[in-house]
């Protein structure tokens, strides 16, 4: 069986989850401990790529380049990698600097219709000699064979694979069979998938995009990421050795790293929550959990509701400003009980 290259997003995604504080200490030790594990690339930066620090969807604790820098130091054998949304970043303000740091991979992410916002960046970093990858968010919101046509595209501006990203873990295995099937079967460059657990899935779906043929998982360690997480590595990594596949990085090692230094700057326990699973379920982009959690708070609204009403409305990452308005909406004694509310949220 051929080898499943891991994209370690603990720190990337893992950002999300500490508000974007990730330290330079914890970037350091973390690099040094996996640099050895065999992960294929460790994508580092805030939880929204290159360029995305703001009031909207978050300031980090520290600069891209900081943050960049501090990684490059401690990699030796594993690609340093990094995000970008076209529009949080450019290529002169964010992907030039990123180059200068010493990132050896780069993934451009787009929401699932718009990979021609991509192809300007995709084609510059293939000139620069540049390992990249396209990346299609909310892969949920259209159909497979609009997907189809996107990742065409983005193989066609020279990405060496696409990348179907489960950003509201809204996925069922029959999804992530059909989508992923149809991609494998229809590019010829690298086909990945990102999954998140919102439903408890995240492992059962990057398995099944694996049996259809994905060569790439994009991951964390101990699923530290946005909402209810990402896809553990280590738990998917028990399973794939059971199951006879071959990988290059060393479990023991994912697992050490996992509990010494993962769990002790992880906020809570990623155990399924009422709010996780009801995210997923509308099909709303995890990162949106803390801003909807607080503003159900301000406007003494159930978050579960809000989630619901921003997945009618199709709201994806960039539209932070809806959950407020959505939040405030909700706070007028307007809407009948909540069970029909999602009933009729979900039509």
């Amino acid at each position: 069986m051929s080898k499943i290259r891991f994209f370690d997003a603990t720190l990337r995604d893992g950002s999300h989850a500490v508000r974007h504080q990730l330290t330079g200490e914890f970037i350091s030790s973390y690099c040094e401990a996996m640099d050895q594990a065999g992960m294929y690339t460790i994508v580092v930066g805030h939880g929204n790529g290159l360029g995305a620090s703001s009031l909207q969807v978050g300031r980090s604790l520290l600069s891209d380049h900081d943050m960049l820098s501090t990684a490059r130091r401690c990699l030796k054998h594993t690609r340093l990698g990094a995000y970008m949304i076209p529009g949080f970043g450019t290529i002169r303000d964010n992907l030039i600097p990123a180059m200068e740091d010493g990132v050896e991979l780069f993934k451009l992410g787009c929401h699932c219709t718009e990979a021609d916002t991509t192809r300007q960046h995709i084609e510059y970093l293939r000139r620069e000699g540049k390992e990249v990858y396209g990346v299609l968010m909310n892969y949920h919101m259209t159909s497979t064979e609009r997907l189809l046509e996107e990742a065409q595209k983005m193989q066609s501006y020279g990405a060496q694979g696409v990348i179907l990203m489960d950003s509201a873990g809204a996925s069922t295995p029959e999804m992530v069979r059909r989508s992923i099937g149809t991609l494998v079967e229809h590019l010829y460059v690298l086909v990945g998938f990102h999954p998140h657990n919102n439903m408890g899935l995240a492992v059962g779906n990057a398995y099944t995009a694996i049996q259809e043929g994905a060569r790439i998982i994009d991951g964390t360690l101990r699923g530290f990421g946005a909402g209810a997480g990402n896809v553990q590595l280590e738990a998917l990594s028990a399973l794939l050795i059971r199951e006879g596949y071959e990988l290059r990085q060393d479990l023991y090692a994912m697992m050490d790293v996992s509990e010494k230094l993962v769990r002790p700057v992880m906020p809570e326990d990623r155990a399924l929550t009422d709010v996780s699973i009801v995210s997923g379920m509308a099909g709303v982009f995890s990162s949106f959990k803390t801003q909807v959690l607080a503003a159900a708070g301000e406007f003494h609204v159930d978050p579960r509701d809000i989630f619901m009403e921003l997945g009618r409305r199709k709201v994806v990452g960039g539209q932070e400003d809806m959950v407020v308005a959505v939040a405030e909406e909700l706070s007028r004694p307007v809407h009948g009980d909540t069970e029909s509310y999602m009933l009729e949220s979900l039509t």
